[in-house]
């Protein structure tokens, strides 16, 4: 799978969004270590608690059909009806993709209407990062 492609169903996703509230439409395509592709979209609620992102909802989808490896994340977004913008993962999302992925090694791809695309690795959007391996920080003998 080829980045084009991945941003390609990315873009696809997005058109699934539901976004009543914030118009700000945004489309992921997960790219599992086997190759199989995981597309989310941005979902809201009135609450605004309850709303997901596309990234959250791609991992969603990925880990309840037992996949649990991954290689990179397209995602883009912008206002409905508007161009594509460069679009990051909010916090929160970035916390889940440390909960599944290897932060060197994990691309996040980026891309905008123009053409013009960012790509970063996990641990340089989530530098000093909290994961499972600090849960084991402390052993019983301590």
């Amino acid at each position: 799978m080829d980045d084009q492609e991945l941003i390609r169903l990315a873009i696809e996703a997005r058109t699934k969004a539901y976004a009543p509230y914030s118009h700000f439409h945004v489309g992921a395509a997960l790219l599992a270590a086997d190759g199989t592709v995981y597309q989310g979209c941005n979902i809201e609620n009135a609450a605004y608690t309850p709303s997901n992102c596309a990234e959250r909802t791609a991992f969603f989808k990925a880990v309840s059909e037992g996949c649990r490896a991954f290689a990179a994340i397209a995602i883009v977004g912008g206002p409905e009806g508007g161009s594509l913008q460069l679009t990051a993962p909010c916090g929160v999302c970035r916390q889940v993709m440390m909960e599944f992925c290897d932060p060197g090694t994990f691309r996040i791809l980026m891309a905008d209407e123009s053409g013009q695309r960012k790509e970063y690795l996990l641990k340089d959007l989530m530098p000093e990062s909290f994961s499972a391996a600090d849960l084991n920080l402390c052993t019983e003998e301590e």
